[in-house]
């Protein structure tokens, strides 16, 4: 039996899975829209069902939401903006001929979100927490390497970039749960859906204004693929309903480690509908996954 408070392991593997199935329809629609227009959508068209999904909170809780303190709105913003700004150095990554090095270094993320998670809202992780936090990014580490890839380790701009993309997803793990333990008056639900609907609206805007300036075609372009946008849409807005959910129960260190399960799900994806057989060192990288894991959980 699960309790309230235990509740975000289910909502974080959810949000997992909703994660993968996102990203694989983001991906089908990047060479018609390029990278950036791929990304809108998951605001753009994200951004009415998180409205649909606040509003099925509000009924069914009976919340009455009111304008947020102060102190709500930086918060947001930061969330927000970091996660524009993580998902662009991730771009130029991919661009990068270390990509591979600088995906490993992305996998500190769920590290970077502990210590700023400490240091801005003060969330406690015990000592048996944090240690599980290091053992699944290690874990991650190692299963994201490539033979030969260790050799751009010592490479200044895969290290700076690799490591600024994931502070900027830590720092918007810890901006959304900051913005969301500070909604008043209302369940976590409501202060969840509340806190991605607004969150969503500032994302959709800042990018829908970026390509206005810089592609227009791209957005006419997202109006001509609608369809599987709208689909699209509904998945990523899914996923980020419960990230949500799970950041306004727990600290968002354990969220962020409890999400590289999705490089299980991946491997498995690889191995049973590619067949892509699995390497020695992946299976190590997988087994501390999974203690990781389990210590978290368990702790």
């Amino acid at each position: 039996m699960f309790t309230i408070a235990s509740l975000w392991i289910p909502f974080t593997i959810i949000a997992a899975l909703g994660q993968v199935v996102r990203n694989a329809m983001q991906r089908s629609l990047t060479k018609p829209l390029g990278t950036w227009g791929a990304t809108n959508i998951r605001f753009l068209f994200g951004f009415p069902f998180s409205l649909l999904f606040l509003g099925l909170v509000l009924l069914a809780t009976g919340d009455h939401l009111s304008m947020p303190p102060t102190v709500f709105w930086p918060w947001l913003l930061l969330g927000a903006l970091s996660q524009i700004v993580a998902t662009g150095l991730m771009l130029l990554a991919m661009n990068d001929r270390s990509f591979v090095v600088t995906t490993a270094y992305l996998k500190t993320e769920a590290i970077q979100t502990a210590i700023f998670g400490f240091v801005f809202l003060g969330d406690h992780l015990t000592w048996l927490k944090v240690l599980a936090i290091v053992i699944a990014t290690i874990g991650v580490v190692i299963t994201a390497l490539r033979p030969g890839g260790e050799k751009s380790f010592a490479e200044l701009k895969p290290t700076i970039t690799g490591l600024v993309a994931a502070a900027a997803f830590a720092l918007s793990a810890v901006g959304f749960r900051g913005a969301i333990i500070n909604v008043p008056g209302v369940s976590f639900v409501t202060s969840a859906s509340f806190t991605l609907v607004l969150g969503l609206f500032v994302q959709t805007l800042v990018l829908t204004i970026y390509l206005l300036w810089r592609a227009p075609d791209v957005l006419r372009g997202i109006l001509g693929l609608w369809r599987p946008s709208m689909l699209a849409g509904f998945t990523g807005a899914f996923a980020s309903q419960f990230w949500f959910l799970a950041f306004a129960l727990t600290a968002a260190a354990n969220v962020r480690t409890l999400a590289l399960i999705e490089v299980l799900f991946a491997q498995a994806v690889a191995y049973y509908s590619f067949k892509q057989p699995i390497a020695p060192r992946e299976l190590a990288g997988i087994a501390l996954i999974v203690v990781g894991v389990a210590v978290l959980v368990g702790a």
